[in-house]
């Protein structure tokens, strides 16, 4: 048995199949209020091991109704979980800053769970959503007319598909307001000015090996999933995309592939897209840093977007 793939610190995956995950510091959910906001843990599909967490601000009354904001964590497809520390208190905070309910998603990971099961497992938690406002108590004040998409790297990435799928569904009771897209997670066969440079071969290589672990097996990086210019969407359906936020990081290799997606919609003629930069900083800071000044900018930044789409 041989490593055939590796994220030093954080994956390996081995010739037979078998997997290796080597999670950072876990936070656990606490239904006791602290920092401005408390949590607890739910099961979205048992018979697909797809699992959420709730974040719940301290409410400003019994009757107020507030956003939801569904979040999908990034890692690649392969890694990542809600119950990460930054994510944690990351989307805690948020849950506080936004005054929103935030129902984050751990879906089943690659390369066990190829795309386009990701995409599935997160579409799907939308349905749970409409059909748990009603009974779960921590849900009996969301607004189902003012439920954003957001999620980081390969989350934003999800947020796209999840995104076209739920403006395809008429029958879908929510009403998807906005999307908010955090150093989004594409690709194609065809590299980028970046990407050709001499200093990118390592995260070339890196990227290479997520979205090799990750497409179906049949396909390459112009997958519709990776490649966003290859997807089937009729203009009359681009008119239809909700608002989009697209937030890029001055020093994240990705970041050229944020902009060239924000673009990419200004040409389909996407009714609303915003891009934002936060200079200075790397991929998914708000992730590794959740307490760092660029965070709480980020944070007032979506929130700021949320209330006003």
């Amino acid at each position: 048995m041989s490593l055939v793939a590796e994220a030093p610190g954080y994956l390996q995956v081995f010739s037979d199949g078998s997997v290796k995950r080597f999670a950072p510091e876990i936070a656990p959910a606490s239904e006791e209020s602290s920092g401005g906001f408390k949590s607890k843990d739910v099961i979205i599909d048992p018979s697909k091991a797809i699992r959420g967490r709730i974040f719940l601000p301290d409410l400003p009354g019994p009757d107020t109704l507030l956003p939801v904001l569904v979040y999908f964590h990034g890692g690649g497809f392969c890694i990542g979980s809600t119950t990460w520390f930054g994510y944690h208190h990351f989307l805690g905070d948020f849950s506080s800053v936004s005054q929103s309910i935030i129902l984050s998603i751990d879906y089943r990971l690659a390369p066990e769970n190829r795309l386009p099961i990701a995409y599935d497992d997160c579409y799907s938690s939308l349905e749970w959503l409409c059909n748990q406002v009603t009974n779960e108590p921590w849900l009996k004040q969301a607004d189902l007319s003012r439920v954003f998409l957001s999620g980081d790297s390969a989350g934003g990435n999800i947020v796209h598909q999840v995104a076209i799928k739920a403006t395809r569904n008429k029958t879908l009771r929510v009403k998807i307001s906005g999307l908010l897209l955090i150093h989004p997670y594409f690709g194609s066969e065809k590299r980028t000015e970046k990407e050709r440079a001499d200093d990118a071969a390592g995260h070339v290589a890196m990227n290479d090996m997520f979205w090799r672990l990750s497409i179906p097996v049949w396909s390459n990086r112009d997958y519709h999933g990776c490649n966003f210019e290859n997807e089937d969407v009729s203009e009359a359906e681009w008119r239809e995309f909700p608002a989009v936020a697209v937030y890029v990081a001055g020093l994240d290799f990705l970041k050229e592939r944020g902009v060239m997606y924000a673009e990419f919609l200004q040409r389909k003629e996407v009714k609303m897209v915003k891009l934002v930069e936060t200079e200075n900083e790397s991929h998914v800071f708000h992730v590794f840093h959740p307490k760092s000044e660029a965070t709480v900018s980020l944070q007032q930044q979506m929130s700021e977007f949320m209330k006003n789409n």
